[in-house]
């Protein structure tokens, strides 16, 4: 009989931690990690060790996922301009001693660890701009807009002198969604169009060698096949072998004869691709298609603009994670090294994917106890 009361007193204390759980988003994530585990064990039929060390990232991630599914969007509306400042004062100081490794300075050493400053600002970014605009709710003004353009440029900029192109557009792009969600007037969306059709030259300036590169290989990757266009062309050979239905799991020729180039990370859907085809791609597509739209639905339940604009940002965030991975792949983007969300190996990506995740669930399960 003790016991019993015990147990129901832990299962008492457990349950509104665990009630935040939004069913749906927890069955499309768990879905998606299981295609994943299940594509890096054949990916990485010659490293083992990953599928474990991803397992492990997924554990972490999950404990992280869960601590922010337990803040309360009060909190998490607080947090956004200190997680903002620490994010650009930490990128400043990367760019004034960082650590650079094989051309680029990403990470800063401080002495427990190293840590990747702009895998931060993708979720201080919109989370700041949320913030904002949330502030400045029911009085918003032209110049309003021009202000959430410089908190959004400025973390831009610093992540692109790294220089770090994938994050970069990211980051850009969670900012841009927020501020399109905000209210941005159509005309001053085809004036941004227009105007930035028109940069083009310029940003072609401004663009390193090596990112010029990755532009001509994709326009023509057989101009070099076996060095700046290797990775393009084999992608797109073990895509097009997939045919229909795929080649089965653990038999995809161009992963296993190691033709595909960091098959287990930024081109592990063409290793996906082969071996369950067609109707595999459509199974994963419309997972995301799903998270997004459960994404969707939690931000137009949200009763905080606060609320709203971060949850419908981490939608289409996810969608560009997606987007851009599967789109340089596939040949019609350039590479950028941008991970397949939930799928790719990798632990900094899935930690910052489970946290956004957790805002996620803290938005849908605390929506009543948010003070509009």
């Amino acid at each position: 009989m003790n016991k019993a009361t015990a147990a129901q007193r832990i299962v008492r204390i457990v349950r509104p931690y665990v009630a935040v759980f939004d069913p749906a988003l927890m069955a499309i994530i768990g879905s998606l990690g299981v295609i994943g585990l299940i594509t890096l064990y054949s990916a990485g039929n010659d490293y083992p060790w990953r599928v474990t060390d991803q397992i492990r990232n997924f554990g972490v991630a999950f404990v992280v996922l869960f601590f922010a599914a337990n803040v309360r969007p009060q909190w998490l509306m607080r947090l956004a301009l200190p997680v903002y400042i620490i994010g650009v004062a930490l990128l400043v100081a990367t760019e004034l001693n960082g650590e650079t490794v094989k051309g680029a300075t990403r990470w800063l050493d401080i002495k427990v660890t190293r840590i990747q400053p702009s895998e931060i600002m993708k979720l201080g970014v919109p989370m700041m701009l949320a913030w904002y605009f949330h502030k400045r709710e029911g009085a918003l003004r032209g110049l309003d807009f021009l202000v959430a353009a410089v908190l959004l440029l400025v973390p831009v900029a610093l992540i692109l002198k790294q220089p770090d192109l994938g994050t970069a557009v990211l980051v850009l792009a969670a900012g841009v969604f927020v501020i399109f969600f905000a209210g941005l007037p159509w005309k001053w969306l085809a004036v941004m169009l227009v105007g930035g059709v028109a940069l083009l030259p310029v940003a072609w300036t401004l663009l390193h060698d090596y990112q010029r590169e990755r532009v001509m290989t994709l326009i023509d990757p057989s101009t070099d096949p076996l060095g700046k266009g290797f990775h393009t062309i084999q992608a797109m050979i073990a895509i097009g072998s997939g045919g229909m239905f795929g080649k089965g799991w653990m038999q995809g020729t161009q992963a296993h004869l190691e033709f595909i180039p960091e098959r287990t990370s930024d081109f592990i859907f063409a290793v996906y691709s082969e071996e369950f085809g067609l109707v595999g791609n459509v199974v994963l597509v419309l997972l995301f298609m799903a998270l997004v739209w459960r994404s969707f639905a939690i931000a137009i339940n949200a009763p905080t603009l606060f609320a709203r604009l971060l949850a419908s940002a981490i939608g289409l965030i996810m969608f560009t994670y997606a987007f851009v991975n599967m789109g340089m792949v596939s040949g019609i983007l350039p590479v950028v090294g941008v991970p397949l969300p939930f799928i790719s190996y990798g632990g900094t990506a899935l930690v910052t994917l489970g946290m956004a995740c957790g805002f996620l669930m803290a938005i849908s399960a605390h929506r009543k106890l948010v003070q509009s």
